[in-house]
């Protein structure tokens, strides 16, 4: 439970989702990567202490994060009034987390912002190879491949209940904002999964950055700061409509 000096309650609060290959990390290890977004938007932000693969597949981190949106309805939130947003494998899981929730009849959050999001865990596509060598975060042989698997389970890699990107977009999603890098493994997963909402009649927007390699809004630097403070006021436009 993360909140910015000088918060006051509002009625609004923001759910995290981390990422790490779904392997790796926790709220309290990624701690760092929040706080910086609940300065730029004002928000508490709700960070999910999620089970990591392969302690837990799919099925149960997905509901874990569920089960959030539950707890913050029964404390007297709305839907309209909570956000979330996640990176990499986060944002992956973030994208899943509105399918959920549409098709669970609990409605949609007000936004969703992806950072470098993987929604294809076949991972069949452009610079999934092309910039391999050149991303400094991820590689494909390991975090990509032995990370899905494990995420996945016994279920097909291009399930669409773990790659978002096949899912059916055209019954609803909520107001996306993508933010990648052009020096990212996960650029072209971010333009597809961009293309197909916007096939889909969705309203996204896809923030590409020059150079960024993957989850840069995460680093201490300029760029970074640019990419939390448009994700922070797409995030409180849409929480304040």
């Amino acid at each position: 439970d993360i909140r910015p000096q000088g918060w006051k309650e509002n009625g609004k609060v923001l759910v995290y989702v981390h990422g790490g290959g779904w392997c790796l990390f926790s709220a309290r290890t990624t701690f760092a990567d929040a706080a910086p977004m609940a300065k730029a938007s004002g928000l508490r932000i709700v960070s999910v202490n999620y089970t990591p693969a392969p302690a837990a597949h799919f099925q149960e981190i997905q509901q874990q994060i569920v089960s959030v949106f539950d707890a913050l309805i029964d404390a007297g939130y709305h839907m309209q009034d909570i956000a979330i947003y996640g990176d990499s494998a986060g944002g992956g899981i973030t994208a899943s987390t509105v399918l959920n929730l549409r098709d669970q009849g609990k409605g949609m959050p007000a936004a969703a912002v992806l950072w470098s999001p993987n929604t294809d865990l076949t991972s069949p596509d452009d610079t999934t190879v092309t910039l391999d060598s050149h991303d400094p975060i991820l590689t494909y042989a390991t975090l990509l491949t032995t990370g899905s698997k494990a995420y996945a389970g016994d279920v097909a890699l291009d399930d669409p209940r773990v790659s978002p990107l096949y899912a059916d977009l055209t019954k609803g999603f909520s107001p996306v904002m993508i933010v990648v890098g052009t020096k990212e493994m996960l650029l072209s997963s971010s333009v597809r999964f961009y293309q197909a909402l916007e096939a889909a009649g969705q309203s996204a927007k896809l923030d590409v950055h020059e150079g960024m390699w993957h989850v840069f809004p995460q680093y201490p630097m300029p760029e970074g700061q640019v990419a939390v403070e448009k994700s922070a006021k797409f995030i409180n436009d849409h929480l304040n409509q």
